[in-house]
């Protein structure tokens, strides 16, 4: 996408990053970009294969800018837009339609013409993950799907600008895993490719999944930024304190909400319960931990198992291989 970074004065930086191109030796192409201005710090990456393009990065602006975005000379892609970090509000000049997200939110869209601008203010940081699928290739991975999905890729067929769902959905776990481990990958070029595209697979399977069940969902319980807060609070707090994690009463109790609104808002959030996070976080931060060469008696102290028969229980019907084998490999 073309992108263009306007100052205050009308002086403009140009920033695109060209669309990198795989070759037989090599089918992951990759290109990195880095930007050091007087108004903004800014860092893209770029993976481009099989028809999945894979895009992230971030932005610290020293100054209030306005960035402009063209995808008129883009090829016809359907995008999975992840927002780690910061707030943004992006309208689209062709449309009229304008698209805002907040930190930990996520959309799958298709908008086959867009020119637009948005505005950045002074001292705002924004971290983002996409992966993009061509038009056809996801046309074929829809089909015979799920319902929401089909209908979705009905209208692209059509060429017609598409979302899945009303609004954006959080971010869930499952998803920030998937994120971490593309991110983390360092897989030799001969299987770089078949997992990058099972993970962006994967990644769309779980955006799908968390919208079908969200299709149709009684009231929410987290109605303000505030409720959101404070669920995002328990999730930090969990991290912090996984080795010996207080009871449900007590975190309610902690993060200043009742134990139905804890329970109930952490699953709107996070689609999974307050400790079924726990047990994911604990088990991928182990796996960390033997990757690193940790013995698996110290991993299983530091993150408060009761015994290491028991982590060996927890840690092999999670990732399906025991610790000792995943320390060795």
């Amino acid at each position: 996408m073309g992108v263009v970074i306007y100052d205050k004065n009308g002086s403009k930086t140009d920033f695109t990053l060209p669309r990198p191109r795989g070759t037989a030796e090599k089918p992951v192409a990759e290109i990195r970009q880095k930007v050091d201005l007087p108004f903004i710090d800014a860092e893209a990456v770029q993976l481009s294969f099989n028809g999945i393009s894979i895009l992230y990065g971030n932005m610290q602006m020293k100054e209030t800018q306005f960035i402009h975005f063209d995808n008129q000379d883009e090829p016809d892609e359907i995008e999975m837009h992840f927002s780690l970090a910061g707030a943004s509000c992006l309208q689209n000049e062709i449309s009229g339609k304008t698209y805002r997200f907040s930190a930990n939110e996520q959309r799958l869209h298709y908008t086959p013409s867009f020119v637009g601008t948005m505005p950045y203010q002074k001292g705002a940081y924004y971290r983002f993950f996409e992966v993009r699928f061509l038009k056809q290739y996801f046309l074929e991975l829809a089909g015979n799907s799920s319902p929401l999905l089909m209908a979705f890729a009905d209208k692209v067929a059509g060429n017609l600008p598409a979302e899945v769902g009303e609004k954006n959905l959080p971010i869930s776990f499952g998803m920030h895993q998937c994120i971490g481990e593309i991110l983390q990958q360092r897989l030799p070029d001969g299987l770089k490719t078949m997992y990058l595209q099972s993970k962006c697979i994967e990644l769309l399977a779980l955006q799908t999944q968390l919208y079908e069940e969200s299709h149709g969902r009684s009231e929410m319980v987290c109605k303000t930024a505030y409720d959101k807060e404070r669920i995002y609070f328990v999730r930090d707090y969990l991290a912090g304190h996984a080795a010996d994690p207080p009871s449900l009463s007590e975190l309610a109790k902690i993060a200043g909400l009742n134990e139905f609104k804890l329970k109930k808002g952490f699953k709107e959030v996070f689609n999974t319960t307050v400790f079924g996070y726990l047990s994911d976080f604990k088990l991928n931060e182990a796996r960390n931990g033997l990757l690193s060469g940790t013995s698996i008696k110290e991993v299983s102290e530091q993150l408060g198992y009761s015994s290491v028969q028991h982590f060996t229980s927890a840690f092999t019907g999670k990732f399906g291989v025991s610790p000792g084998r995943m320390r060795k490999n």
